[in-house]
């Protein structure tokens, strides 16, 4: 029995079929406490919105970049795709930093490492099939996803647990597949996968700034 494979679909469909659903440019995007946001309509903080979804989107574009040097043995692609991802970490802990505190902005950078290290260890052990780094890394991977989810929902009462511990599932369930097609060569179904990736990063990054915007409305603009 694969259970990666088994992993891997059940989230992607939890996403695809719930509240969480992937937007398309026709459709609306769900917001973190349900309401419905029509595509187009404007949006409580656009410069915060823009700046969270470029900096998402930079995440999941230098953790492919990573796979993608890993599975051609390019050592030095992979450690400039390596120190890309730990930058952009830095990046997204400080903007948390800016409204929270720097204290917060450290705890976020640690949690976001976290994150990047059950990437790395997934995308290491696949490229050597090892079944049970495999396993352990995507172990690692949800319990930094339910630490992230808690600690987000603590700073943030606009940001359910449940809710974004969903939507890190989602993204950990992308990395996954996003990975195994790549060692496998697919990249065919990668290009369903990436397209699918990015769409989720505009979820969380909206669903982040649109939380930070209506706790505070003076500062987020």
């Amino acid at each position: 029995m694969n259970t990666r494979l088994i992993f891997t679909t059940t989230f992607l469909l939890a996403c695809t079929g719930s509240a969480f659903a992937q937007p398309s440019p026709l459709t609306a995007a769900p917001t973190m406490d349900g309401m419905i946001m029509e595509a187009g309509a404007p949006v409580a903080a656009p410069k915060l919105q823009a700046a969270m979804r470029s900096l998402w989107h930079e995440h999941v574009v230098h953790t492919r970049e990573y796979a993608l040097a890993v599975h051609a043995h390019d050592a030095t692609k992979t450690k400039a795709a390596e120190d890309a991802v730990v930058a952009n970490a830095r990046a997204i802990a400080e903007a948390v930093g800016g409204f929270y505190g720097k204290a917060a902005g450290d705890q976020m950078f640690t949690l976001l490492a976290g994150h990047w290290g059950g990437v790395k260890a997934l995308t290491n052990a696949d490229n050597t099939h090892d079944a049970v780094g495999q396993a352990a890394a995507l172990k690692a991977l949800s319990v930094n996803g339910a630490e992230i989810a808690k600690f987000l929902a603590a700073a943030n009462p606009n940001l359910p647990e449940p809710t974004v511990a969903s939507l890190l599932a989602g993204h950990v369930a992308h990395h996954s597949a996003q990975i195994q097609e790549i060692m496998a060569g697919d990249m065919k179904t990668e290009a369903t996968t990436w397209t699918a990736m990015q769409q989720h990063m505009d979820v969380i990054a909206d669903a982040l700034a649109g939380a930070i915007a209506k706790q505070f409305p003076a500062k987020a603009a």
